[in-house]
């Protein structure tokens, strides 16, 4: 009931409609043809003077709707007595806009996951030594301030303890944690690591680098432009030719009533609610793809998309390192050499150490327990596996115990864990943020459907950037980006552009982007609120999947439209020949609206009847890979790139 309450209260509008439609039909079954004019006439009016001061205010801004169309309906029913039929009009015209308006309507970013996650207090350590909980905004430049682990920077700073370790990847998309040494800047809203460290304030929480994200994004909001409703690129030319039938017919005949009943066919009703339905029927059928599509708009800037650009980390990358190579030295197998390092790193927090114990684990070794572990911050750990002194971390950090030690060839993107075993160098392990599996081909089906530019933009190091860029199959790469540079560059981008991440430091861009799409399943909340569609399941083949969803049901619409603007127009002809009166008319405009709703709901039911090209083999659910193909199959004749 509360859910009905608010649906009235919503549109409520719409609801008093079907009241007065209700009562205008039970007057005329009890034969009061007197109170039907009355409370029709009186409540059309009102629709009437309140749709002609819209229509007024719209032609002032220079735009041209359908509402014209809709005024000379009403009253040309009115005229000729067609009381019921006016208020049929009505309902229609009310009953699209609500529709229009729930298909269309966006989700604004309020922020709130941003807010949310934004730290509120800190912890400020006096000249004493003593530790104060105080309110964000009362720290001051020069404060001392303590970090806990797992905590985030609550302001701009520097670091005053020897080393830590920080989660920057919010706000750069860095996939690994930066090592801070004394002195060096610390960011506010990077994730501390697992010790406590102390810092110096450098900036208020008002002029931090976390502020500045939230103030980004409601910029990026404000400044979106409104989408012109589909139906109203119609309006001009069928208001001309609905008009120029029915004087023509009124001219010829002399007969003012055969000019009334040429409206009474030309009222807009098909194209006021086919697009709306077809659009809502597309949010539906991406909804059951795990993909989540915030308004009609964004599904129509998906059909009509020029450019994409992609986030790397955790978008186009996994988002974790992964072993890719054992290169054991002095007579130690790879297994013994990833058996020793996992029993070594097991007592590390750094991200590396986690990709190796991941690949031990994948392998099914036992992992040895280790005595007199250490872990010296921004180098590695030492500890002794079953007997035997083990030392895993950087170069250097081996380079101590044996200066010999040398990684070898490295690709660009990998990264490395060098191993001594009782002070001899043993080997290297390779490690890589790798690609997902069908992000390249995610990328070939953009490019095929007619994609312009397919780019990258990632806050991480150009040479990691770039490896996997030409794995994806991506020419242009924009690496070590922070907010608002990914903002400036995808505005430059042709439009309609999609932008594709997940993390906070993509809230921005995703707000800024014509279409912001939030791989929402393992990213950041606060990107998936800022995005115009979200990705539920951690599977960027769905980003393939959502343009198909948008071409097909931005074809849907159309034709939809289309069928509405040929029926009408035909028998707007037949009437102007005094062959459908004004009754007929009416109850036949119906089926004429009942026929483009049956088609728009087409958009809901997938596209089974569309080829599927080679490119639908993007790895995604077997029930979207028609969508693929659609999306391939689509408006655009494939081209290369």
């Amino acid at each position: 009931m509360a859910k009905i309450g608010r649906l009235l209260r919503g549109y409520a509008l719409v609801a008093v409609t079907l009241v007065v439609g209700a009562v205008v039909i039970g007057l005329w079954a009890l034969g009061h043809g007197g109170a039907v004019q009355v409370v029709a006439t009186g409540y059309v009016s009102i629709i009437i003077v309140m749709t002609g001061v819209g229509m007024v205010r719209d032609i002032l801004r220079g735009h041209w709707g359908l509402d014209i169309l809709a005024v000379v309906a009403m009253v040309a029913t009115l005229v000729v007595g067609e009381y019921l039929a006016a208020v049929i009009i009505v309902l229609m015209l009310t009953g699209g806009e609500a529709l229009e308006d729930y298909a269309a309507s966006r989700a604004r970013a309020e922020l709130t996951a941003l807010l949310e996650r934004a730290p509120h207090r800190a912890r400020r350590v006096t000249p004493d030594g003593e530790i104060e909980d105080i309110d964000i905004a009362a720290v001051r430049v020069g404060d001392e301030v303590l970090v806990r682990p797992a905590e985030v920077v609550p302001v701009d700073g520097v670091l005053l303890d020897e080393a830590g370790s920080f989660d920057e990847s919010s706000l750069t998309g860095e996939s690994l944690p930066v090592e801070r040494v004394q002195g060096e800047t610390l960011m506010s809203g990077a994730v501390n690591g697992q010790q406590a460290v102390r810092m110096r304030a450098t900036a208020t929480a008002a002029d931090s680098q976390y502020q500045h994200i939230l103030a980004l994004v409601a910029d990026a909001e404000a400044a979106k432009a409104p989408t012109v409703r589909l139906a109203d690129r119609f309006a001009v030319p069928f208001t001309v030719v609905a008009l120029l039938i029915g004087g023509t017919a009124w001219w010829l005949s002399g007969d003012p009533v055969r000019f009334a009943e040429v409206l009474v066919l030309a009222t807009p009703c098909p194209l006021l609610i086919a697009a709306p339905v077809a659009f809502m029927g597309g949010m539906s059928r991406s909804a059951r793809s795990g993909v989540i599509v915030k308004g009609g708009a964004s599904l129509e800037a998906l059909a009509r998309a020029r450019s994409v650009a992609f986030d790397k980390t955790g978008t186009l990358s996994h988002g974790r390192p992964e072993l890719v190579e054992l290169r054991p030295v002095g007579g130690l197998t790879g297994e013994e050499l990833l058996r020793l390092t996992a029993s070594a790193e097991q007592y590390s927090s750094h991200v590396l150490a986690a990709g190796v114990l991941r690949a031990a684990e994948e392998r099914g070794l036992h992992l040895l327990a280790g005595e007199s572990a250490r872990e010296v911050a921004t180098n590695g750990v030492e500890t002794v596996i079953d007997g035997r002194t083990v030392r895993a971390g950087k170069l250097a950090f081996i380079r101590e115990v044996d200066a010999s030690a040398e990684l070898g060839r490295l690709e660009r993107g990998q990264s490395v864990v060098a191993v001594a075993v009782d002070g001899r160098f043993a080997g290297t392990l390779i490690l890589r943020d790798t690609l997902r599996e069908n992000a390249a081909e995610t990328v070939q089906v953009l490019k095929a459907v007619g994609i312009d530019t397919v780019t990258m933009l990632t806050g991480d190091h150009e040479a990691t950037a770039r490896s996997l860029a030409d794995e994806a199959g991506i020419d242009a790469v924009h690496a070590q980006l922070l907010p608002e540079d990914k903002v400036r560059l995808v505005a430059d981008l042709p439009a309609p552009a999609v932008m594709v991440g997940d993390g906070v430091n993509d809230a921005p861009v995703l707000a800024a982007a014509d279409v912001g799409i939030a791989m929402g399943a393992r990213g950041s909340t606060a990107a998936s609120e800022s995005a115009d569609v979200v990705v539920m399941k951690d599977d960027i083949g769905k980003v393939a999947v959502a343009v198909g969803i948008g071409r097909h049901t931005y074809r849907v619409a159309i034709t939809a439209i289309w069928i509405g603007v040929v029926l009408s127009v035909g028998l707007m002809v037949v009437a102007a020949f005094g062959h459908i009166p004004a009754v007929a008319g009416a109850l036949t405009q119906e089926l004429v609206d009942l026929a483009c709703i049956l088609y728009a709901l087409r958009a809901r039911s997938g596209a089974a009847d569309l080829i599927a090209a080679p490119a639908s083999e993007v790895r995604t659910d077997r029930a979207d890979r028609g969508l693929v193909g659609a999306a391939v199959a689509g408006d655009d004749e494939p081209r290369t790139q």
